[in-house]
Order: structure tokens, then C-alpha cells, then sequence
């Protein structure tokens, strides 16, 4: 995934007031694939880090629950209250989501597809009287991230 700490000039083009957020790859689309395919949905760095947190509290928490809409990162059913953990990437984050050069469409399309479902998700939830709660990838980086359940 790029950042703009990891990418230069000349691999990324000017967005306006986004400064260089859509980067061209250097590595082959082979490459660029097996890369893809190893991203987790589940175990991934930010879900052991905010669960590590939740048990130096002692809390008591479900995992990826798939009987709830949208497959939670992390649920306490008996407080009715869920967390999304998302990625700048994959939910298309304004401040940090890069979007790939190549295959625009496809892409674009998958990430608006997911901020669609995101908002639908968070609608079920509203009706069902849950409490949802989402972090930023960039969030959860940041040092000063308190996390009061």
C-alpha cells in the first residue's frame, strides 16, 4: 500500500488539494496480485492492536461475528455495540486512501462499492438500537489513541 512517506514524485501525479494520492505501481501486476491476495480481513495489525487494548481492560468481546450485519471486527452483543476497524485503503479514506493508477475503474468502483455498504451497515444497525463505532486506519496510528469502552 503507498503512503506518501514511502512514495516519491515521480511515482505519484497531483490530485489538487491531496497531494499525491494516486501513485503509479512499481512492481508488476503478477507481483501486485500475490501482494493483494495476502491482505488479511481478519488478524490484521489493527484488530490485535485495538484487541490488546480491550483486554489490558479486561473487557469481554466477540471476534468477527458473522451472524451480524457487516461481519464486525469486534462486538459485545450483551451492550449492543459494535466496532468497524477500516482501512484507509479499502474504505476510501479522503486524507489517506491512495487510489492504484492502474485498473481506475475497477477499483473505483470496489472502493465506492465499500463505502456504500459501509453507510448501509451503519443504517441496520441504527433500526436494530446498536451502538456502532468505526476507526480510521490513521486513527488507530496514532499515538495519542485512546480507546474508551
Amino acid at each position: 500500500m503507498w503512503n506518501k512517506e514511502a512514495t516519491t514524485k515521480s511515482h505519484c501525479l497531483p490530485t489538487g488539494r491531496l497531494k499525491y494520492n494516486i501513485c503509479m505501481d512499481t512492481v508488476s501486476k503478477r507481483k501486485r496480485s500475490e501482494i493483494m491476495r495476502a491482505v488479511k480481513s481478519k488478524g490484521s495489525k489493527m484488530e490485535l492492536a485495538v484487541r490488546k487494548r480491550l483486554d489490558e481492560k479486561g473487557l469481554r468481546y466477540k471476534k468477527n461475528v458473522s451472524g451480524l450485519p457487516g461481519t464486525p471486527d469486534i462486538a459485545f452483543p450483551d451492550k449492543k455495540l459494535v466496532i468497524f476497524l477500516d482501512s484507509c485503503f479499502w474504505h476510501g479514506c479522503r486524507w489517506h486512501g491512495s487510489r492504484p493508477a492502474s485498473n481506475k475503474k475497477f477499483w473505483l468502483k470496489k472502493i465506492q462499492d465499500n463505502k456504500k455498504r459501509d453507510r448501509a451497515v451503519n443504517l441496520e444497525y441504527k433500526r436494530m438500537g446498536w451502538k456502532i463505532l468505526r476507526f480510521w486506519e490513521h486513527e488507530l496510528n496514532k499515538k495519542d489513541f485512546k480507546l474508551d469502552i
